[in-house]
């Protein structure tokens, strides 16, 4: 296949200037003509079926269970925040119950599990 030297959406053939949007639209869709051709070897239809076969299974495939967390992590998460970031919560956080960090890692493991997330958590 023969590489052109110059983009064929600059190259007016009157040396310089633009193109209107409709050779533009021309010489992309003879360079994709160019570039995507039907398959004739059979040996390539062959490696495209086991390309076929492979993703056919690993889209039927479930997804592997994410790991979840645990209290202790959440715990370990909440000792190692700083403060000065956000004094008043992480402080409420460091004086968190057994009962609070349960809930938390209960909440992260539900979003990990669903990959679902709460909005407002996306805006960050």
């Amino acid at each position: 296949m023969k590489v052109p030297t110059q983009s064929p959406l600059w190259a007016t053939g009157g040396g310089g200037g633009s193109v209107s949007q409709t050779q533009k639209a021309v010489a992309i869709a003879d360079s994709l003509g160019t570039q995507f051709q039907p398959v004739t070897d059979t040996s390539i239809r062959a490696v495209i079926e086991i390309v076929d076969v492979g993703l056919r299974s690993y889209f039927l495939t479930p997804a592997s269970e994410p790991k979840l967390t645990n209290p202790d992590e959440v715990h370990e998460a909440i000792i190692g925040l700083k403060i000065s970031n956000a004094p008043g919560l992480i402080g409420a956080l460091k004086d968190h119950s057994k009962r609070a960090v349960s809930l938390l890692a209960q909440v992260f493991s539900a979003v990990l599990r669903t990959h679902h997330s709460a909005q407002v958590w996306k805006h960050a």
